[in-house]
Protein backbone atom coordinates (compact mmCIF):
# COMPACT_ATOMS: atom_id res chain seq x y z
CA UNK A 1 0.00 0.00 0.00
CA UNK A 2 3.04 2.63 0.95
CA UNK A 3 3.80 2.10 -2.83
CA UNK A 4 0.81 3.56 -4.11
CA UNK A 5 0.52 6.62 -2.01
CA UNK A 6 1.72 10.22 -2.94
CA UNK A 7 5.41 11.17 -1.87
CA UNK A 8 5.89 13.45 1.02
CA UNK A 9 7.45 16.77 0.01
CA UNK A 10 10.79 17.37 1.58
CA UNK A 11 12.11 21.11 3.09
CA UNK A 12 14.19 21.71 0.05
CA UNK A 13 11.44 20.49 -2.33
CA UNK A 14 8.80 22.82 -0.88
CA UNK A 15 11.50 25.85 -0.98
CA UNK A 16 12.25 25.25 -4.39
CA UNK A 17 8.19 25.01 -5.55
CA UNK A 18 7.71 27.93 -3.69
CA UNK A 19 10.81 29.57 -5.57
CA UNK A 20 10.03 29.23 -8.63
CA UNK A 21 6.51 29.65 -8.07
CA UNK A 22 7.36 33.44 -6.81
CA UNK A 23 7.91 35.15 -10.40
CA UNK A 24 6.12 33.33 -12.56
CA UNK A 25 2.84 33.82 -14.39
CA UNK A 26 0.16 33.61 -12.02
CA UNK A 27 2.67 33.06 -9.30
CA UNK A 28 0.69 34.26 -6.26
CA UNK A 29 -2.53 32.16 -7.37
CA UNK A 30 0.08 28.91 -8.08
CA UNK A 31 1.91 29.93 -4.20
CA UNK A 32 -1.57 29.84 -2.53
CA UNK A 33 -2.89 26.49 -4.27
CA UNK A 34 0.43 25.10 -3.46
CA UNK A 35 0.21 26.08 0.30
CA UNK A 36 -3.31 25.26 0.37
CA UNK A 37 -2.27 21.84 -0.41
CA UNK A 38 0.54 22.05 2.40
CA UNK A 39 -2.36 23.11 4.58
CA UNK A 40 -3.84 19.96 4.58
CA UNK A 41 -6.71 20.54 2.01
CA UNK A 42 -7.60 17.97 -0.86
CA UNK A 43 -7.80 19.07 -4.56
CA UNK A 44 -11.58 19.03 -4.36
CA UNK A 45 -11.17 21.50 -1.77
CA UNK A 46 -9.05 24.02 -3.18
CA UNK A 47 -11.25 24.43 -6.10
CA UNK A 48 -14.32 24.62 -4.04
CA UNK A 49 -12.70 26.98 -1.81
CA UNK A 50 -15.05 30.06 -1.21
CA UNK A 51 -13.76 33.67 -0.67
CA UNK A 52 -16.79 33.61 2.25
CA UNK A 53 -15.02 30.57 3.76
CA UNK A 54 -11.78 32.73 4.61
CA UNK A 55 -13.15 35.77 5.81
CA UNK A 56 -15.29 36.92 8.81
CA UNK A 57 -18.43 38.94 8.65
CA UNK A 58 -16.75 42.16 7.10
CA UNK A 59 -14.26 40.49 4.73
CA UNK A 60 -10.98 40.57 6.37
CA UNK A 61 -8.98 37.46 5.95
CA UNK A 62 -9.85 35.22 8.92
CA UNK A 63 -7.07 32.89 10.96
CA UNK A 64 -9.13 29.84 9.93
CA UNK A 65 -10.61 28.12 6.42
CA UNK A 66 -14.24 27.44 7.08
CA UNK A 67 -14.71 24.48 5.09
CA UNK A 68 -17.95 23.45 4.61
CA UNK A 69 -19.53 19.79 3.64
CA UNK A 70 -20.45 21.40 0.03
CA UNK A 71 -16.44 22.21 -0.78
CA UNK A 72 -14.96 19.12 0.88
CA UNK A 73 -15.36 15.17 0.50
CA UNK A 74 -18.46 13.55 1.79
CA UNK A 75 -19.50 15.67 5.14
CA UNK A 76 -15.74 16.40 6.10
CA UNK A 77 -16.33 19.88 6.37
CA UNK A 78 -14.33 21.35 9.32
CA UNK A 79 -12.33 24.32 10.77
CA UNK A 80 -8.83 24.58 9.55
CA UNK A 81 -6.44 27.12 11.15
CA UNK A 82 -4.21 28.82 8.53
CA UNK A 83 -0.51 28.46 8.76
CA UNK A 84 1.31 32.01 8.61
CA UNK A 85 2.66 31.30 5.05
CA UNK A 86 -0.53 30.73 3.48
CA UNK A 87 -2.36 33.91 5.40
CA UNK A 88 0.33 36.10 4.45
CA UNK A 89 0.09 35.06 0.71
CA UNK A 90 -4.06 34.73 0.56
CA UNK A 91 -4.04 38.37 2.15
CA UNK A 92 -1.45 39.39 -0.68
CA UNK A 93 -3.46 37.49 -3.18
CA UNK A 94 -7.24 38.80 -2.50
CA UNK A 95 -5.69 42.13 -2.11
CA UNK A 96 -4.29 41.13 -5.83
CA UNK A 97 -7.94 39.80 -7.22
CA UNK A 98 -9.84 43.20 -5.70
CA UNK A 99 -12.63 43.96 -7.46
CA UNK A 100 -12.93 40.19 -9.03
CA UNK A 101 -16.68 39.13 -9.29
CA UNK A 102 -15.87 35.45 -8.66
CA UNK A 103 -16.85 34.02 -4.79
CA UNK A 104 -14.03 31.37 -5.54
CA UNK A 105 -10.38 31.87 -3.87
CA UNK A 106 -8.89 29.95 -6.89
CA UNK A 107 -9.65 31.69 -10.24
CA UNK A 108 -9.05 30.47 -13.74
CA UNK A 109 -8.14 32.71 -16.62
CA UNK A 110 -10.70 31.10 -18.48
CA UNK A 111 -13.41 30.54 -15.77
CA UNK A 112 -14.47 31.73 -12.46
CA UNK A 113 -12.82 28.55 -10.86
CA UNK A 114 -10.78 25.67 -11.26
CA UNK A 115 -12.40 22.58 -11.62
CA UNK A 116 -11.35 19.80 -8.64
CA UNK A 117 -9.84 17.91 -12.10
CA UNK A 118 -7.53 21.07 -13.14
CA UNK A 119 -6.10 21.23 -9.52
CA UNK A 120 -4.72 17.43 -10.22
CA UNK A 121 -3.43 18.04 -13.12
CA UNK A 122 -2.20 21.64 -11.94
CA UNK A 123 -0.11 19.81 -9.61
CA UNK A 124 1.56 16.79 -11.80
CA UNK A 125 2.24 19.12 -14.32
CA UNK A 126 3.97 20.96 -11.15
CA UNK A 127 5.89 18.22 -9.88
CA UNK A 128 6.70 16.92 -13.69
CA UNK A 129 8.15 19.99 -14.32
CA UNK A 130 10.41 19.55 -11.44
CA UNK A 131 11.11 16.28 -12.11
CA UNK A 132 9.88 14.95 -8.66
CA UNK A 133 8.41 11.23 -8.97
CA UNK A 134 5.95 9.80 -6.90
CA UNK A 135 4.43 13.58 -6.06
CA UNK A 136 0.76 14.19 -6.93
CA UNK A 137 -2.16 16.65 -5.57
CA UNK A 138 -2.00 14.54 -2.30
CA UNK A 139 1.47 15.21 -1.15
CA UNK A 140 0.66 18.28 0.16
CA UNK A 141 -1.91 16.84 2.23
CA UNK A 142 0.18 13.79 3.29
CA UNK A 143 3.35 16.01 4.21
CA UNK A 144 1.02 18.41 6.42
CA UNK A 145 -0.54 14.92 7.85
CA UNK A 146 2.56 13.43 8.86
CA UNK A 147 4.12 17.21 9.90
CA UNK A 148 1.79 17.41 11.84
CA UNK A 149 1.43 14.28 13.54
CA UNK A 150 5.51 15.20 14.41
CA UNK A 151 4.44 17.96 16.38
CA UNK A 152 1.02 18.38 17.81
CA UNK A 153 2.24 16.87 21.11
CA UNK A 154 4.15 20.05 21.43
CA UNK A 155 0.98 21.79 21.41
CA UNK A 156 -0.69 19.62 23.91
CA UNK A 157 -2.89 17.34 21.23
CA UNK A 158 -2.88 14.11 19.86
CA UNK A 159 -3.75 12.10 16.89
CA UNK A 160 -7.52 13.17 17.33
CA UNK A 161 -6.58 16.82 16.71
CA UNK A 162 -4.83 15.92 13.45
CA UNK A 163 -7.71 13.23 12.40
CA UNK A 164 -10.15 16.38 12.65
CA UNK A 165 -8.18 18.80 10.84
CA UNK A 166 -7.96 16.66 7.89
CA UNK A 167 -11.57 15.56 7.90
CA UNK A 168 -11.17 12.04 8.95
CA UNK A 169 -14.23 9.91 9.95
CA UNK A 170 -11.53 7.32 11.17
CA UNK A 171 -8.19 7.51 12.79
CA UNK A 172 -7.14 4.11 10.81
CA UNK A 173 -7.59 6.50 7.81
CA UNK A 174 -5.49 9.63 9.30
CA UNK A 175 -2.88 7.03 10.33
CA UNK A 176 -2.36 5.44 7.03
CA UNK A 177 -1.34 9.28 5.73
CA UNK A 178 1.62 9.47 8.18
CA UNK A 179 5.10 8.61 7.30
CA UNK A 180 7.38 6.64 9.42
CA UNK A 181 10.21 7.94 10.62
CA UNK A 182 12.44 5.05 12.03
CA UNK A 183 15.13 7.59 13.70
CA UNK A 184 12.32 9.14 15.82
CA UNK A 185 11.11 5.26 16.55
CA UNK A 186 14.70 4.44 18.26
CA UNK A 187 14.92 8.01 19.95
CA UNK A 188 11.28 7.41 21.43
CA UNK A 189 12.14 3.77 22.87
CA UNK A 190 15.35 4.95 24.37
CA UNK A 191 13.36 8.28 26.26
CA UNK A 192 10.60 5.38 27.20
CA UNK A 193 13.31 2.97 28.55
CA UNK A 194 16.02 5.44 30.40
CA UNK A 195 16.96 3.92 33.84
CA UNK A 196 14.79 0.78 33.34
Amino acid sequence: MLGRQAKILSDIQIKAVLGALEGSRNGLRNQVMFLLSLNGLRAKEIASLEISMITDADGNLSESIALEDKASKGRSGRVVFMSPALREKLNEYLTERRGTISKYVVVSERSERFSAHAVVVFFARLYRKFGFSGLSSHSGRRTFASRAARKISLAGGSLRDVQALLGHRNLATTQRYLDQDVDAQRKVVGLLFTGA
